[in-house]
């Protein structure tokens, strides 16, 4: 039941943290692409190195290899269906201010399901597993709230009511955990690798396709190359506790 607890905190604390940050004060260039840097290394060595090869124990390669490359192809589908989560979505939706609100909230809303499921996913097989992909999704969503309450600030000029809908998004992350946990850990063993290689393809879609693009990789090499480094340390000395 702790570990429950834990991984909720987890999933509500980056999300939290970030808002308030974003609403209070801007942390600077430098810290926030290196947390993207950070959550983009995490994310990445979770699934090959945890999601993946627990999913092989149970279901055959092939149906892994289906399933990761299925996750992929459902990201790239919201990706494109939803605008993106960043500060620009502002300029991009200037004509009506309440469908630029509503856009961005049912955006960041969304988004949130797939994360979920991961953290569910891996909670099903091990409560470290799933703490250590809260983690690492926690990390990511710091920057990404800080990014995304300024522009909802700007449009909406309340902070409060900012801060309350933005937060209000991480139940969609908490119904993509219960999903991913309650319902998928009931499946056959071959359905449930299944999922574990489905959440790696969500994590490393959003990992290549949005956090290290974001991270300004070749803009700050040095800090970029240490942040992915410690990403991995981290997984690595997790996954031994």
């Amino acid at each position: 039941m702790n570990d429950l607890f834990l991984v909720l905190f987890l999933i509500f604390v980056g999300q939290t943290l970030g808002s308030l940050i974003g609403l209070i004060k801007k942390p600077g260039k430098v810290t926030l692409y290196g947390s993207l840097s950070f959550a983009a290394s995490m994310m990445i060595v979770i699934s090959f190195f945890q999601l993946i090869p627990e999913g092989l124990e149970y279901t055959p390669v092939i149906l892994i290899a289906i399933s990761f490359f299925a996750g992929i192809a459902i990201m790239r589908i919201v990706d494109r269906l939803l605008p993106h989560i960043n500060p620009e979505l502002i300029k991009k939706e200037k004509p009506s201010v309440k469908r630029s609100v509503t856009m961005l909230v049912i955006g960041i809303a969304l988004h949130n399901i797939p994360e979920g499921l991961a953290i569910g996913v891996g909670f099903a097989i091990t409560a470290e597993l799933g703490i250590a992909i809260a983690l690492a999704i926690a990390i990511q969503d710091l920057p990404e709230n800080i990014a995304t309450i300024v522009p909802l600030y700007g449009l909406i000029k309340k902070k409060v009511k900012s801060f309350i809908i933005l937060i209000t998004t991480v139940l969609f992350e908490v119904a993509g955990f219960f999903l991913g946990y309650l319902v998928l850990r009931g499946l056959s063993l071959d359905w449930l690798g299944a999922s574990l290689a489905l959440a790696a393809g969500f994590m490393v879609y959003i990992s290549v396709e949005e956090l290290i693009p974001s991270a300004q990789v070749k803009r700050y090499p040095k800090m970029s190359s240490v942040a992915i480094v410690l990403g991995a340390i981290v997984v690595l000395l997790t996954s031994l506790v």
